[in-house]
């Protein structure tokens, strides 16, 4: 979660980066917000795993972006705060970030037995065994954490949660031999959960195109799976973007701040985009329940002598 340091940026430009954050969070938020209102409020899609899967993802997505822009307003605001409260939103932001990709391989996984064994789907992608699913899901997100924190609690002294510091990620309280520990495990971590993804998406790709002869359908599968792998792969880039700053930053030394800002929006706040693109605007049946919820208007109905106040959606 690194920001930009406020020490170099001046009044203006200060304002300028957060109320950029501030405006994307709660454009994005917004819209997410307005999916999982359309999702629960029909139930066609708290029926459907294929949906479930889907609005948790938006869900995580709202969490990760929540803390993101949180701690980086924060860095402005208050420079640094207290470690407890820093160890609370650093829990939460990399339970998030690993849940995004392991969400990711969900969904792909849920799209490949929909389309190469559609007689057993119904079997198989039960709601009961996706919301189980994403049990794991979290389970699997919080294990790194969690071991974080108890060695955290058990090689601090009780006064060091009192104190106050920079928050940006977990390494501020590793060791260097932990860093690289933790480093090596998300190469592995990244490669098994990428490699899984993509052979999905693939197989998924040539079965949507042998199953059909309707060549906009197949075109709509394939620009799908081309959504989903983009999704993914900015996914990934949280995990790639320390190595990046550190190239940049020894390159540029002196737009430090620009390109941490920079590189802070595309790998924390512009991935956030792609959910509300994919499920919100091309899938048909969110598409047509959606568009009631995003644009609402408060028309005035005469009751006797009162005036009632009353919200429509279009």
């Amino acid at each position: 979660m690194n920001s930009s340091s406020t020490q170099a940026d001046t009044v203006s430009t200060a304002f300028t980066k957060n109320f950029i954050v501030v405006f994307l969070w709660f454009s994005i938020n917004y819209v997410n917000g307005t999916l999982v209102v359309t999702f629960f409020r029909h139930q066609v899609f708290y029926e459907n795993p294929r949906y479930i899967l889907f609005v948790h993802m938006v869900f995580n997505d709202m969490l990760q972006l929540t803390v993101a822009v949180t701690l980086h307003v924060v860095s402005y605001t208050f420079y640094s705060i207290n470690v407890s409260v820093c160890c609370l939103f650093l829990l939460m932001a990399q339970v998030s970030t690993m849940n995004a990709p392991l969400s990711l391989a969900a969904m792909a996984v849920e799209r490949y037995v929909a389309i190469c064994n559609p007689l057993r789907h119904s079997q198989i992608c039960t709601v009961r065994r996706t919301r189980i699913l994403i049990a794991v899901i979290w389970a699997a997100g919080l294990a790194p954490s969690a071991s974080d924190l108890f060695i955290l609690l058990a090689t601090q002294p009780i006064e060091f949660f009192h104190s106050s510091l920079l928050c940006y990620n977990f390494n501020i309280f590793r060791s260097p031999y932990l860093v690289y520990k933790n480093q090596a495990s998300n190469a592995v971590y990244l490669s098994c959960v990428g490699l899984t993804v993509m052979y999905t998406y693939i197989r998924v790709l040539f079965a949507a195109k042998a199953a059909t002869t309707d060549r906009s359908s197949a075109a709509k599968a394939r620009n799908t799976i081309l959504l989903h792998g983009a999704q993914f792969l900015m996914c990934m880039l949280s995990y790639v973007m320390p190595l990046v700053d550190f190239v940049l930053l020894g390159l540029f030394p002196a737009q430090r701040t620009a390109i941490l800002f920079v590189n802070y929006l595309i790998a924390y706040v512009l991935p956030r985009f792609l959910s509300p693109i994919i499920y919100g605007v091309r899938d048909e049946k969110f598409r047509k329940h959606l568009k009631g919820y995003l644009f609402c208007k408060y028309t005035l109905i005469k009751v006797g002598s009162r005036t009632v106040h009353s919200l429509q959606v279009r």
